[in-house]
């Protein structure tokens, strides 16, 4: 029997404090090669909170909907900027690979917090990296692998001990979970555990030393484009459709915005030959040259 369908698509409610803002700056399209890449701060990025007439507590942010601000010392080029919008990531450093002492099927990956970003400190906490990804970088050349990575199930902060095996190739150092904080946080991976039907195919988490990149899975990351253009839509109307004068005398033509202030005023004027025959008409910008005794408002009256 149905028992009807279920959405699995939510909108983000992430904290600007868990996303990074990168840039990508080209000035035009046909340059592929020529391009620089920054970021942007993620303080720049604001959420909007619910309010009455979204029928919400107005505390409570209004989930998948952010204020974007560009800064304008960074976004002052005419061209095209490609933002992306990921996960925080956290760089750091697998400290051991090792079992719990009571659960020796229990295998994991140990980080030391002396090897992550002071500002990334708090998704340390017990369960606080729980369905994150870890993503691990080649130990011989330090490049990231590709389509390769493990979920984190658990992690609480633990500390080492030491434990007579009678299997000399297993190691004597083992982790047990701390009462209180710690310097070192087990981590649990999905998966981690070999399949029923070959026991001997145990996945692979890492190894001391390796290198890895930990981000959050809150929501996807989101490429905007934003064009910055000399003229848009409504200077590009004034142009076509804005009062205009043309002074007879002096030959300035004025072309004035929606308020009647001048947008923009060009020299109009005729060559011609020796023989008085007409050559060409041109229309000069004359900058920032400007005649304001051409106000329409006095013109008109």
């Amino acid at each position: 029997m149905a028992t009807g369908n279920y959405g699995t698509i939510r909108l983000a409610d992430v904290s600007p404090a868990d996303v990074e803002i990168i840039v990508h700056y080209t000035a035009s399209r046909d340059q592929t090669e020529n391009f620089t890449l920054f970021t942007i701060p993620n303080s720049n990025l604001t959420p909007y909170f619910n309010n009455t007439n979204t029928g919400g507590d107005a505390n409570q942010i209004l989930g998948g909907l952010y204020n974007l601000s560009l800064p304008a010392n960074q976004f002052n080029n005419l061209g095209i900027y490609t933002l992306i919008l990921r996960p925080a990531q956290i760089n750091t450093v697998i400290t051991d690979c090792g079992v719990l002492s009571s659960l020796p099927n229990v295998k994991g990956i140990v980080i030391d917090l002396s090897n992550v970003p002071s500002g990334q400190l708090t998704n340390f906490a017990n369960q606080g990296l729980t369905g994150f990804r870890v993503e691990y970088y080649d130990p011989t050349d330090n490049t990231k692998i590709p389509n390769f990575y493990r979920i984190i199930t658990s992690n609480f902060y633990c500390e080492p001990v030491t434990q007579n095996l009678t299997n000399t190739q297993d190691k004597s150092i083992r982790y047990i979970y701390s009462q209180g904080s710690s310097n070192l946080v087990f981590c649990t991976l999905s998966p981690s555990s070999a399949p029923t039907n070959r026991p001997n195919a145990i996945p692979n988490i890492g190894q001391p030393n390796q290198n890895i990149v930990i981000t959050n899975t809150f929501f996807n990351p989101i490429s905007l484009e934003v064009e910055i253009v000399e003229h848009d839509i409504s200077t590009l109307a004034i142009a076509l459709y804005g009062n205009q004068t043309k002074s007879i005398d002096d030959g300035i033509y004025t072309i004035y915005d929606t308020s009647n202030n001048i947008y923009k005023q060009y020299n109009l004027y005729e060559i011609r030959d020796q023989l008085n025959d007409l050559l060409y008409e041109v229309r000069q910008d004359r900058g920032d040259n400007i005649d304001f005794t051409k106000n329409f408002e006095t013109i008109i009256v």
